[in-house]
Parts: structure tokens; C-alpha cells; sequence
């Protein structure tokens, strides 16, 4: 009884991290398809990420105010104006940039500037005085950089705009991440997907209000730009999933799972995006510099999780941390034991307590 339920529940925590790949995938190639000229033709990337926000706040605010599935957290306005605000504006950057960027570059090319993210978070952190320069990092973040300069020689359709705006974009998300840790963390407020979206969503929408003003507004007026509600709706639908997911993922799996899976799900955006959009075309060159970035990732990523470990207690493998969960829920009747926190199936998203390196490796998949 007790291995067919740890069978089950091992069956339901990768069948979360399909539905995470798939979604992530999925989301990256339906926002090119919409926003690409050659295909839905909606060239207006600030309004998309404004209809994202716009429609995961909302939701957010029926689940806490109305339906009051998730409580909301104690905030001040002085935390409000100090944390939220600052990391909602990096945020709504971050998915500014890097949506723009669609307009300029291949999905292929984008997910092999995406291994800078590792650089970037690495160059903020020490910035902002949350990590250390260290000579293995450093090397390791060189031998990324190298890939992406290789992978980028390689690139036929190289477009410096599009680049820019990748590359700027993810500078922008690396340091919402190190101003997450440094503000919301220290002040001791934990957000979960619900409420995040409750408090960041509305203040990236008025964010994004500004340049949209500027320019995509005139654009809207002047052009006959097509409105269909399904495609928006369901594209919405998709960025408030995948949202959902992530943490769905980040309370059932360890770290390396979470990681090995993102490095799976770039290969296979990368191969889909070439079968969906003929006019990415990847060359060898593109593979060895990609190849090249990924080492450093990995090994990064190895480096990292070898540090959490030397400084946290040992943990328990997925299989063995699962078994454990069931047999003390067996042995509690109900109740959970002190120490010991139950995974509840019926409540996956008010769950609270997140791995550190999870949120930091998923969080540039957010809402994109």
C-alpha cells in the first residue's frame, strides 16, 4: 500500500513538470505567433504583457478578495512603496524587454541568450552585496559567456536590436530576483503565486502604462491592429497557468530536478520553434556556443547546490522525502507532526515555504 502511493504521488510530481514544460513552451511560442508580423501580426508587445498582468491580477484579486481562497499577507505601505514597487518595476521591464525582443530574434536565439541569466544574476548579486566574487563562479560564468558569444557568431539572422533587448531584459529580471531576496526576504514576507501576482501584477500594469503611452498608443490609433478576445483570453490563460505551475513544481521537486528539467524544456523549445517557425534556422555554430553555455550552466548550477548543501542540514532524495510524508500522514490521522510539512494535493497553491534556488532558476519563466 505504502509503494503504491509513493508510485502515485512520484507519477503526479513528473506529470507537474510535463505540464510545467509543456506550459513554459507553450507560452514563449504562442507569444511569438501573436506577436510576430508573419503570423497573427500584433507587433505591440507592452499591450500583451499589460493584457497579462492586467488578467492574472484580476484573478488574483477574485481568489483573496472575493472567493477568499488565499489570505492575504500583512503589507504595509511602507513595504509596499519600498519592496513591491521596485521589484514590480523590474519585473514589468523584464517582460518588456524580453517580449520586444520576439519582434527582432528567432525563440531559438532567445533561449540561447537566456543561459546569460546565470552571468547576470551572479554580476547583481555581488553588486548588490547578496554573494561573493569567487574565482570558480567567475570562470564559470566566462566559459557562459563565451557560448553566447560563439552561439551569436553563429546566428544568421543576428539583429542587434533584438539582442539588446533580450540582453537587457534579463539583466532587468537577474535584478528583480537579487531585490526580491534582499527586500521581501529580509522583511520576513513570503508571497505565494497568488498573492504575488495580487500585489505585483496591478503595479507593473500602471508601469507599462507609461511606455505604452508613448509608444504603442499612437501605433493602436493610426494602424487597423486585429483584436480577437479568444486568442488574448487564452494566451492570458496560458501566462496565469504557467505561473501556477511553477510553484506547483518548486513544492514537489528538489533543486536539481527543477534545473534538469529547465535545461530539458530549452531543448525542446528550441527544436519546436524551428518545426513551428520555419525561419528560425539554427546552424552548428548555434549548437557548439550553446553547448558551451550550457557546461558553464550546469556546472554553475552544481557549484550552487553543493553550497546550499554544505550549509543546510542533509535532505531526503524525492523518493525517500515522499515516503516519509506518507508515512507520517498515515501515523498522524489528520494531523501533521511537528517538523514535518505535509504535501496537501487539495491546496497546491497556498503553499508557502519555497526553495530559494527553485524560485531563483524558475523565476525568469514567470509570466512571460
Amino acid at each position: 500500500m505504502g509503494k503504491m502511493m509513493m508510485n502515485k504521488t512520484l507519477l503526479l510530481t513528473y506529470s507537474y513538470l510535463l505540464i510545467y514544460i509543456l506550459l513554459s513552451s507553450g507560452v514563449i511560442l504562442y507569444n511569438k505567433w501573436v506577436l510576430s508580423p508573419k503570423y497573427f501580426n500584433f507587433p505591440l508587445p507592452i499591450t500583451l504583457t499589460m493584457i497579462h498582468m492586467g488578467f492574472s491580477g484580476f484573478v488574483a484579486f477574485l481568489l483573496i478578495r472575493v472567493f477568499k481562497v488565499v489570505s492575504p499577507v500583512k503589507m504595509t505601505f511602507e513595504i509596499y512603496v519600498t519592496c513591491v514597487v521596485p521589484i514590480s518595476a523590474f519585473f514589468a521591464s523584464s517582460l518588456w524587454f524580453g517580449n520586444t525582443a520576439y519582434l527582432h530574434i528567432s525563440v531559438a536565439f532567445i533561449q540561447m541568450l537566456k543561459a546569460l541569466m546565470p552571468v547576470a544574476t551572479f554580476i547583481m548579486a555581488v553588486v548588490c552585496g547578496t554573494d561573493k566574487a569567487r574565482c570558480d563562479v567567475f570562470m564559470n560564468m566566462l566559459l557562459v559567456s563565451v557560448g553566447v558569444v560563439v552561439s551569436s557568431y553563429g546566428e544568421i539572422n543576428f539583429n542587434v536590436i533584438g539582442t539588446v533587448y533580450q540582453v537587457t531584459g534579463i539583466f532587468a529580471e537577474a535584478l528583480r530576483l537579487v531585490l526580491t531576496q534582499v527586500l521581501l526576504q529580509k522583511k520576513g514576507l513570503t508571497l505565494n503565486p497568488v498573492t504575488s501576482l495580487y500585489y505585483i501584477a496591478p503595479c507593473s500594469f500602471v508601469f507599462l502604462s507609461l511606455p505604452w503611452y508613448v509608444l504603442e498608443k499612437p501605433n493602436i490609433e493610426v494602424s487597423q491592429i486585429q483584436f480577437n478576445f479568444w486568442i488574448f483570453f487564452s494566451n492570458a490563460l496560458c501566462a496565469l497557468a504557467l505561473n501556477f505551475s511553477i510553484f506547483l513544481v518548486i513544492g514537489r521537486t528538489g533543486a536539481v530536478t527543477i534545473r534538469v528539467a529547465g535545461v530539458l524544456k530549452d531543448w525542446i523549445l528550441i527544436a519546436l520553434s524551428t518545426v513551428i517557425f520555419p525561419e528560425s534556422t539554427i546552424t552548428g555554430l548555434n549548437i557548439i556556443g550553446y553547448a558551451i553555455a550550457l557546461c558553464g550552466v550546469v556546472m554553475y548550477n552544481y557549484i550552487k547546490i553543493k553550497d546550499v548543501k554544505a550549509t543546510q542540514p542533509i535532505t531526503d532524495s524525492l523518493p525517500d522525502r515522499i515516503t516519509k510524508d506518507w508515512k507520517a500522514k498515515s501515523s498522524s490521522d489528520g494531523e501533521s507532526p511537528r517538523g514535518i510539512e505535509l504535501i496537501d494535493e487539495e491546496a497546491p497553491l497556498i503553499t508557502s515555504r519555497l526553495s530559494h534556488i527553485g524560485r531563483t532558476q524558475l523565476g525568469t519563466h514567470t509570466a512571460v
